[in-house]
Order: structure tokens, then C-alpha cells, then sequence
């Protein structure tokens, strides 16, 4: 099993490295389009080797919007990423990890059929604060460069990958009262943290247009 999460682990990193153009564990200064070097396939959404269809073609769209993310925070300082348009607004650092602690909120209501928010303290402990931002996540989350962000990222989406490749479609299909106490299948709560990447990452844009000169 460590060996299977070590060789999803790397899959996770090497696309996401691919798709911005880094070539070792470390964000590279240089500025670079995506388009240069990202991989060929990351355009082709659909089903993917080791998966089920429908869990595949979403395991691709997701890379898909982790790529674009990161693509826009990449090169980013701790400044920069600490950085608040006003005091009530949330800093591109405490998004990135508000999106790790998305995933992995929803993997417990998922994977492990946990109703929402009876996880363990400890799980609270550590994600509570950027699930919920506010005051608190702005107080707390703050001094930490890119590859903090991203090693938290990666070490999330290997825990989806890892679980993913042992569901089928009936899995993703299977539908219980969710939002709004309406029915609810698991490719819409997963498409859901796909979207949700996409809502923050349009913040994370403006805010980095927006940053002191």
C-alpha cells in the first residue's frame, strides 16, 4: 500500500509540475507560458488508464484546474501571498490551503461515508481553520512560501487519486440528500471541488493584479 501511495503521490506531482513547467521539486523563478512545456494530454478530458470512465474523465478535469491554479500563484512570494486587498478579504495563501482542506473534507464525506463535520478533533484541528477562513484564518495562516501550499496539495490529491482508482461508476453515480437536503451523487460533490478551485482561483487573479508594485 506505501508503495502504491508513493507512486500516486509522484503522478500528482509530476502533473502538476508538467503542466507549469517545473522540472524538480522546487518552483523555478523563471517566467514561462503554460503552453510551453505542459503535457499534451492535459487538454483531453476524459476517462484516464487505472480508473473507472466517469471517475477518470473527473480525475482529468481536476488536473486540469490544479494545473491553472497553480499556474497562477507559482512564482509568487510570501509577501505576495500574504498579501489582503483589505482587512476582510482572505490572502492567495489562505485560499490555496482552504482548497486543500476542501478536498479533504469532502474525501471523509465520501470515502468514508462521514456525515458533514463529524470527523475527528484532530482532523478539526488541522483544517477547521481554512475550511472556515474568517478572522481566525487570517490571523493564523500566513508566512508560509509556494511549496508549503503546494506539498499540502499534493499530499490531499494523493489521498483522492489513491481512493479514487478503487471506485467504479456505481460509486460516483450514488446519490444521497446533500445540498440543500436534495439528492445528491458523489460526481457532483466532486465536481463541485473542481468548480470550487476554479471560484478561487478567478480570486486569486485579481488579487495578484492587484498587488503593490
Amino acid at each position: 500500500m506505501k508503495n502504491k501511495m508513493l507512486d500516486r503521490r509522484h503522478f500528482v506531482r509530476h502533473s502538476a509540475m508538467l503542466g507549469i513547467g517545473i522540472t524538480t521539486g522546487l518552483f523555478s523563478s523563471k517566467e514561462m507560458k503554460l503552453s510551453d512545456t505542459q503535457d499534451d494530454s492535459l487538454y483531453l478530458v476524459g476517462p484516464q488508464d487505472g480508473f473507472s470512465p466517469h471517475v477518470g474523465s473527473l480525475l482529468s478535469m481536476m488536473t486540469m484546474m490544479r494545473v491553472w491554479v497553480l499556474g497562477t500563484v507559482k512564482d509568487l512570494t510570501v509577501e505576495e501571498l500574504d498579501f489582503q486587498i483589505d482587512d476582510e478579504s482572505n490572502s492567495m495563501g489562505a485560499m490555496l490551503l482552504h482548497l486543500a482542506a476542501t478536498e479533504r473534507y469532502y474525501q471523509l464525506n465520501t470515502f468514508d461515508e462521514m456525515e458533514w463535520g463529524t470527523w475527528s478533533d484532530d482532523i478539526k484541528a488541522e483544517w477547521d481553520v481554512p475550511m472556515n477562513l474568517g478572522e481566525e484564518g487570517r490571523e493564523k495562516i500566513k508566512g508560509h512560501d509556494i511549496n508549503y501550499y503546494m506539498t499540502k496539495l499534493e499530499e490531499v490529491r494523493a489521498i483522492t487519486i489513491e481512493e479514487f482508482a478503487k471506485r467504479d461508476d456505481d460509486w460516483i453515480m450514488k446519490s444521497v440528500p446533500f445540498f440543500e437536503n436534495k439528492p445528491t451523487n458523489n460526481y457532483c460533490k466532486w465536481f463541485h471541488v473542481c468548480e470550487h478551485e476554479s471560484n478561487h482561483n478567478g480570486q486569486m487573479k485579481f488579487i495578484k493584479k492587484r498587488l503593490p508594485a
